[in-house]
């Protein structure tokens, strides 16, 4: 989409269905690090994946950047199904889909409290072992063991 197409954009009711942006409007990611802010897309749940490799440490080691950290694991060739299946996403179009970081899950549970249940991926790992999600139920996050299977939810960046 060209920038001057973005410019005439409706930004959406969090929690609302985003016409032509592949799923509901999850509200704004602030600023970090140098890098701009950004409106988040969630897309519908794709299933229950594992995280992948256990006992391996990944390059997804971002509490921030979803996108940087499902890109560093499609990128590694290694078998991270989550990661993988996110990549694979595409709605309305769009096929920039990642699966989201630790901070990115907690933004999307500020802006949608008590819209959304059960217990998500994220893509930024804790450890070999395991790593970090979100429980939508009351915004509590955790870390799990990379073999055990998770909802997966994609997110994609708008940015204006």
């Amino acid at each position: 989409m060209q920038a001057a197409d973005q410019a005439q954009v409706t930004i959406p009711e969090i929690g609302a269905v985003w016409p032509g942006q592949g799923g509901i409007y999850a509200g704004f990611m602030p600023a970090r690090n140098g890098d701009e802010g950004y409106h988040l897309v969630l897309g519908d749940e794709l299933g229950r994946f594992e995280w992948g490799q256990y006992g391996d440490d990944s390059p997804a080691t971002s509490l921030i950047d979803g996108r940087a950290n499902t890109l560093a694991l499609i990128e590694s060739g290694g078998e991270y199904p989550a990661a993988i299946a996110v990549h694979k996403h595409e709605a309305d179009g769009h096929t920039d889909f990642y699966l989201p970081a630790a901070a990115e899950l907690y933004e999307i549970w500020l802006n949608l409290n008590g819209k959304l249940a059960g217990w998500v991926w994220s893509s930024s790992q804790r450890s070999a072992l395991s790593a970090f999600l979100m429980l939508f139920v009351d915004g509590s996050q955790f870390y799990y063991a990379k073999g055990g299977e998770l909802r997966v939810r994609p997110v994609r960046r708008f940015i204006q």
